[in-house]
């Protein structure tokens, strides 16, 4: 499973933003938007390109465009919402799909409750968007879920991850390509990410 770190100046400053406590929910899920955006360069830069002709103001040209049918983004709900209007700010014509999943706070198992996707789902890139990578135990479920509806090409884009949850990918869903901004050492008894930044779905919605 490839694992790629995304560590341009700019996430790493936003990053920072986002771990801050005192970081409110206005500021917060704009900054998750703006690392969003910023991944997405990284997350589509083998995207496949065809050329084409176009007329400029001046005189004909040759330029590439995205070929095929574009990728489908897949958050999963709810903090993966956080994520999802930047990704279509640069890819307006891609589709959504929605995967709804919690995590049990007896067993941390991830409990599925929604799913609706795109039928030539397995004829499209999915991006698949959870802005934290603890356990591993959704984002794994979530990858599994849009396989059985057929996805052959999967990328899975985190702010942060931990060793956990990559062992987690790497162990159910080796073809996976994952994405993240940084790596902490570990999880707490709750199976937070430590040091992490909280809840993302918490503080994306002002909902703690």
């Amino acid at each position: 499973m490839p694992i790629t770190i995304i560590d341009h100046p700019l996430i790493q400053h936003k990053l920072t933003i986002l771990r801050d406590r005192d970081t409110g929910v206005k500021e917060f899920r704009k900054v998750v938007g703006e690392i969003a955006m910023l991944m997405c360069y990284e997350t589509t830069r083998d995207l496949p390109l065809e050329e084409v002709g176009v007329e400029t103001p001046v005189a004909p040209a040759r330029g590439r465009i995205i070929a095929g049918k574009k990728p489908v983004i897949v958050p999963v709900m709810r903090a993966g919402l956080g994520m999802v209007n930047a990704l279509l700010r640069l890819i307006p014509a891609a589709k959504v799909a929605h995967i709804g999943l919690y995590r049990d706070p007896g067993t941390l198992l991830p409990v599925e409750y929604y799913c609706k996707v795109p039928p030539d789902i397995a004829e499209r890139d999915c991006i698949l968007l959870d802005p934290m990578l603890a356990t591993g135990g959704t984002a794994s479920a979530a990858a599994q879920v849009l396989k059985n509806f057929g996805a052959r090409s999967i990328r899975l884009l985190c702010i942060l991850g931990s060793p956990p949850g990559l062992d987690k990918m790497q162990s159910d869903h080796p073809d996976v390509n994952v994405y993240v901004c940084a790596i902490d050492p570990e999880l707490d008894e709750n199976a937070y990410i430590v040091p992490g930044l909280g809840d993302a779905g918490d503080r994306i919605f002002g909902t703690r």
